[in-house]
């Protein structure tokens, strides 16, 4: 058929679908939702041409099918398609439609909800109502549609009733402040339903409204008018359990969830009822066990509202006991399921329920969220009790608590390390192996949330309880635990502490390398990596026994099985070379990396965790062989870069839709919410992307001009991933990176290895790493890393420094106000914080450690700005005026010594760099200076010394009349 021909056929099948028979565009719709890809994509091609040459068409036809076709998946479809045309993105239609359309569109979807009987189309029509309501109501575009829903919701239809409140939910959250107008009407309506409506669908509808609309008052007078609901709010709760409606409660529970994330000082006044409430449904045992967890994560996720409610819960000590001792009777839903036993990695969990890990998971970020000081007496009086207990369930259930309760409660937990280590090593003893497992397990965790101290204190405890429970031949899987438990204790080890065990300890591990059990040698191997790690050049003496084992395995173990045994031997190969040095080492290090050059060429399968243990092993020998690996770098560095250009494996679903993704489906997959669009991530993507980019951060840092030929590739590879939000290691990486990429070029340049090129390739280099750094600093959300662009970004300075033009340095000026402009409103925020109502000493804590955060940020501003002025001189100038009311307020008395100091260091550099452009500062500078030689801090008064040194140095005539104040200021100190 020829061209004309297909376009004359396909008018005739436009012609026919937008005629007035309705069969032909329903049709169409049903082959959109058809499993044969021919037939959809067919139709798909028709709808969006239709979409694209007739809007008006498209619209009426969707509407009309809503309201009359007599299947309910054409009418759900129809529903779906019409709100993705009236949703603000690329497919939004409604300003090509004319009036006419338009308002059938509105009258056919107001009749529609009347008319409708299908509950989930019911569900969708009020989707894309209030999608376009969104949309018009800002601009009073649907003057009918408020007074439609506020008739709907006192009608006497519950149909009607729900729909209304369905949409009142979703505009509270699309356009809350359009709402705030009708908020003393809202307030009556919502009041009367929750308390009067007979029909829990309705409630719940009208309880997720309430929420909603109380999460999008802004004041917080507005917000105390909807106290009087809360009881009803909770009635909601308690009457579907009385009832016996448990998907109701679960609906409402999680609804209560949101609303203590994100609006917690709302429930304060009512706490004791609310909070008491919570944990009786946590408590009954009739309930169904999804029910209680959702309870329990309620209580959780109030005490974890730090931001909004600070201290608040630990206002409640009778019910934080209440909650603990629940989550203690949690960890006891354990069985003794032979399958553990059997020290196969895949029956890790054998024996553990949905209870079991939820508890866990609770005293957790229970102890994160409210510390030691309230979390240590509850546990120390309820896990004496448990240890007494003649059941082994009791004693495993302690020891686990215990490992989880020490990240929250280290500080206080460190104070108190005597009866930690007695409590755990007592237990080393117990008859029964999962008790035994349960205290290895809880010395591998304190060692790592307790260490140092752990280490230094009780060292000689510890290591000979570990080494005696690595001869527990009849459990290997206790074994196995016990070499895992050696890499945590010496992670926080010196060589020191460590030396005096090596003969032990190594001659035991040795012994568990040739177990038959996979799990024990995998043990093995992992810890004797650690120890060779933590004791460097003390490992010497064990290296011709241990390596001839090492690369045997890594020969041998070639079969699938034995995948992950032949990964950790190559980890332990690299860190014993890295331990010993190149010496030591380079003989075997070229047999090794002739086996890494072989399986690197084969083809490995997709889920091979040699891949990354790979990446990693051969950047360990890079930094251990240095410049001599260089004739490897050719085989190493294409798998590399393909492994950091990998793309993130996201999926995007809509929050609500019923596709959700299914995490317990694949282990794999992370998932977040952002607004309305639910993200699927796989987590093993995202390690090996973040593996590699270090990767790569560690061959440019350690072979410098060496890594030139690279540059190229990897430049363009890691600049785009300064932005990358999915993960935040990916980033850092990156951050890493550039001034490495830059050194690199310009050593090459410099000793005339770079094919020629000059110092304009540099030049080129900067101009792309530069403004990409400063721009990356300006989107990043985490304070942490904003700190470490500052620091790159001053290293790039550093290397390219004069090579800057002015608009460069123009716009990192920008940037440092930007910063200090942010830094500055996160401090106010967290010193409303402190003004809350039940603000105490444990908040307080957390907030300094929040407001040092901010210190190593102001420190790289010092940093930065010292850069600036001593690469640019009196010619940065300028920028410093401009600076300066920034700058100013860092000298206050308010500020902290650091930010004092950082500011002083600012203004001498600017005094040592500049002579006598800088004079017509000092009247200004000079006097903070003479005040901050009397300042109670050592180095405050370190800086202004030094300071007043430069001024007398280059100030001359300037400085002389001062000099006389300065003495008798001096003098007073």
């Amino acid at each position: 058929m020829d061209a004309a021909a297909a376009t004359q056929v396909q008018q005739a099948q436009l012609a026919a679908i937008l005629g007035p028979d309705p069969a032909p565009f329903e049709t169409l719709i049903s082959h959109l939702m058809t499993s044969s890809n021919e037939q959809r994509s067919q139709a798909e091609s028709i709808y969006n041409l239709i979409k694209e040459n007739d809007p008006n068409s498209l619209a009426l036809k969707l509407s009309h099918l809503i309201s009359s076709s007599v299947h309910v998946e054409a009418r759900a479809m129809a529903t779906i398609l019409l709100r993705k045309q009236l949703t603000r993105d690329d497919s939004y239609i409604w300003p090509k439609l004319n009036e006419s359309t338009r308002s059938t569109v509105k009258n056919i979807l107001l009749a529609a909800i009347q008319n409708e009987e299908s509950k989930t189309i019911i569900r969708k029509l009020c989707d894309t109502i209030s999608e376009l309501a969104s949309s018009l109501l800002p601009d009073n575009q649907w003057p009918e549609i408020l007074p439609f829903m506020f008739q709907c919701v006192t009608s006497s239809s519950p149909k009607l009733q729900e729909s209304a409140f369905l949409m009142f939910s979703q505009l509270a959250q699309f356009i809350g402040e359009t709402l705030i107008p009708y908020i003393t009407d809202l307030h009556t309506v919502f009041l009367n339903v929750l308390n009067n409506s007979p029909n829990a669908d309705v409630k719940i509808a009208a309880l997720s409204a309430v929420i909603n609309f109380i999460q999008c008052l802004t004041s917080s007078t507005d917000r105390d008018r909807f106290q009087d609901l809360l009881p009803a709010m909770m009635r909601t709760l308690t009457e579907s359990l009385n009832s016996g409606q448990e998907a109701t409660a679960q609906e409402a529970l999680e609804l209560l969830i949101e609303l203590a994330g994100t609006e917690p000082r709302f429930l304060r006044r009512q706490i004791i009822d609310v909070v008491g409430a919570m944990l009786h449904i946590a408590e009954a045992e009739s309930l169904d066990e999804g029910t209680r967890h959702l309870a329990i994560e309620f209580v959780i996720t109030l005490a974890e509202a730090r931001e909004r409610a600070p201290g608040m819960m630990r206002k409640l000590p009778q019910f934080i006991s209440r909650l603990f001792a629940n989550l203690m009777r949690m960890l006891l839903d354990v069985e003794d399921d032979p399958a553990w036993h059997s020290a196969e990695a895949k029956d890790e969990d054998a024996g553990e329920t949905s209870n079991y890990n939820v508890g866990q998971e609770c005293l957790d970020r229970l102890s994160i969220a409210l510390g030691g000081n309230t979390i240590v007496p509850v546990a120390s009086e309820q896990l004496q009790a448990y240890l007494s207990a003649p059941e082994w369930e009791k004693h495993h259930a302690a020891l686990i608590a215990l490992a989880q309760i020490a990240e929250g409660c280290s500080k206080v937990m460190t104070k108190n390390l005597e009866q930690v280590v007695n409590m755990v090593l007592n237990s080393f003893q117990h008859p029964h192996p999962r008790v035994r497992w349960a205290a290895i397990n809880a010395i591998g965790q304190l060692s790592t949330d307790l260490g140092p101290d752990l280490q230094i204190q009780y060292h000689q405890r510890v290591l000979p309880a570990l080494a005696a429970a690595m001869d527990d031949f009849q459990n290997p899987r206790v074994q196995a635990h016990a070499a895992s438990a050696v890499l945590n204790f010496s992670e926080n080890c010196t060589p020191e502490i460590l030396t005096p065990y090596l003969d032990g300890v190594v001659h035991k591990l040795l012994f568990l390398l040739q177990n038959s059990k996979q799990m024990v040698q995998e043990g093995a191997l992992t810890a004797l990596a650690s120890v060779a790690d933590s004791s460097q050049e003390h490992f010497q003496k064990y290296y011709d026994a241990v390596m001839p084992y090492l690369k045997a395995i890594l020969v041998n173990a070639t079969d699938k099985s034995n995948r992950m045994l032949r990964a950790k031997a190559m980890e332990c190969i690299s860190l014993v070379g890295m331990a010993v040095g190149k010496e030591k080492f380079k003989d075997d290090a070229k047999q090794v990396m002739e086996v890494l050059m072989s399986l690197q060429g084969s083809q490995m399968e997709t889920d091979d965790p040699i891949t990354s243990y790979m990446l990693q092993a051969w950047a360990r020998l890079c930094k251990c062989l240095g410049q001599d690996f260089l004739p490897y770098m050719s085989v190493v560095m294409p798998p590399l870069l393909q492994s950091a250009q990998l793309k993130p494996d996201v999926t995007i679903t809509s929050a609500d839709s019923d596709s959700e993704i299914d995490e317990s489906d694949d282990e794999g997959m992370e998932t977040i919410t952002l607004g309305d669009k639910r993200i699927g991530i796989k987590t093993s993507v995202l390690e090996e992307k973040a593996t590699a980019c270090n990767m790569l951060c560690c061959y440019a840092d350690e072979l410098k001009e060496g890594f030139y030929p690279w540059v190229d590739q990897v430049a363009p590879t890691m600049v785009p991933l300064l932005k990358f939000y999915f993960h935040e290691e990916v980033r850092k990486a990156a951050v890493s990176a550039m001034p490495e990429l830059l050194r690199s070029a310009k050593l090459a340049v410099e000793k005339g290895i770079a094919q020629g090129r000059n110092e304009a390739y540099v030049k080129q280099l900067s101009d792309y790493i530069i403004p990409a750094l400063v721009e990356a600093l300006h989107k990043e959300p985490d304070t942490e890393i904003c700190a470490n662009m500052l620091d790159a970004l001053n290293e790039c300075v550093q290397i390219s420094g004069p090579l800057l033009d002015e608009s460069q340095v123009r716009s990192i000026v920008e940037e440092i106000k930007q910063v200090i402009t942010a830094s500055s409103s996160r401090k106010t925020e967290r010193a409303e914080r402190a003004k809350a109502e039940d603000f105490d000493a444990e908040e307080g804590e957390l907030l300094k450690e929040e407001n040092e955060q901010e210190e190593e940020v102001f420190d790289q501003v010092g940093e930065i700005l010292g850069t600036l002025i001593k690469t640019f001189k009196g010619s940065f100038l300028p920028f410093f005026d401009e600076l300066s009311s920034y700058l100013m307020p860092m000298w206050g008395k308010d500020k902290t010594p650091e930010e004092r100091r950082i500011a002083i260091c600012i203004f001498d550099d600017v005094a040592e760099q500049c002579h006598e452009a800088a004079l017509k500062y000092y009247d200004t500078y000079l006097p903070f200076l003479l005040e901050a030689c009397n300042d109670d801090n050592s180095d405050v008064r370190q800086a202004a010394v030094y300071g007043l040194g430069v001024c007398a140095e280059f100030g001359g005539s300037v400085f002389k009349p001062l000099v006389g104040g300065m003495m008798l200021n001096m003098s007073t100190s």
